[in-house]
């Protein structure tokens, strides 16, 4: 991946950021992490100081996972939305997080819950982002059998993101899990052809999908470093990037 980085102007003016539910467990094996929650909003604060439009979407797996559920009999279309309210009360955690800050933030909910965040509305949640708020999505894209990263994708084109950044515990998009298999190999620049055709655990095939038809760039990084989204902003070598194959009409 080519190093564009300029230490004075952002590469990228718009990003959706997408953070597992996993990414606020911490060392906890269930539930919220205040600080983990802390330290992400703190690094959110940083990047929306240099003037960065942020747009957040935020999973629920550390709250409850409804695949795993419904493979244990539950009703697929129940089960995914107590997974879509769980990414809810991540999204309000981290608002709270963001707010202590001094941060506006928004929270948008695909599922009305007007005491808790506000309805989606393309054309609002953007202007949030004009201004200078942060905006969260909430509850996916309020429909059963689609992922938040599918959910990541689309709000990210619904907004005209500059890039997707999906921030995971390894450093960006291997030839296997890194965790589990020593012998794996960091890709730094790949299409979503290859992303597809060897089935890469980059993001969903629907969300890779989105994204190519689209010619929306993936950044995958590992968002245990600090410092790594406001790196990741100026262009510089972080994790790993998803493009068109010519690399045309798509920033990096």
């Amino acid at each position: 991946m080519s190093d564009l980085s300029d230490k004075t102007t952002p590469y990228y003016r718009r990003i959706l950021l997408k953070l597992s539910g996993e990414a606020l467990l911490g060392d906890a094996g269930y539930g919220i992490d205040p600080e983990v929650v802390q330290r992400v909003a703190q690094e959110v604060k940083d990047v929306r100081e240099l003037s960065v439009e942020i747009a957040m979407v935020v999973g629920g797996g550390n709250i409850f996972r409804g695949l795993k559920a419904s493979t244990a009999g539950m009703d697929r279309a129940s089960a995914d939305y107590m997974g879509m309210l769980a990414t809810v009360m991540n999204a309000v955690a981290l608002q709270d997080a963001l707010e202590k800050l001094g941060v506006f933030t928004r929270v948008v909910s695909a599922i009305e819950m007007r005491e808790v965040a506000e309805p989606f509305i393309r054309r609002r949640a953007i202007r949030h982002l004009e201004k200078g708020r942060i905006v969260i999505f909430a509850a996916g894209i309020g429909q059963p059998f689609f992922t938040t990263d599918t959910a990541a994708a689309m709000r990210a084109l619904e907004i005209k993101a500059d890039v997707l950044m999906k921030a995971t515990r390894v450093g960006g998009i291997y030839t296997a899990d890194p965790r589990k298999d020593p012998t794996a190999v960091k890709i730094e620049e790949l299409t979503y052809m290859r992303v597809l055709q060897e089935e890469l655990a980059v993001m969903d095939a629907s969300a890779i999908s989105l994204c190519k038809d689209n010619r929306l760039p993936i950044l995958v990084f590992n968002m245990n470093e600090p410092g790594n989204i406001k790196r990741a902003v100026f262009g510089e070598r972080v994790g790993s990037i998803v493009r068109p194959d010519d690399g045309q009409n798509a920033k990096h």
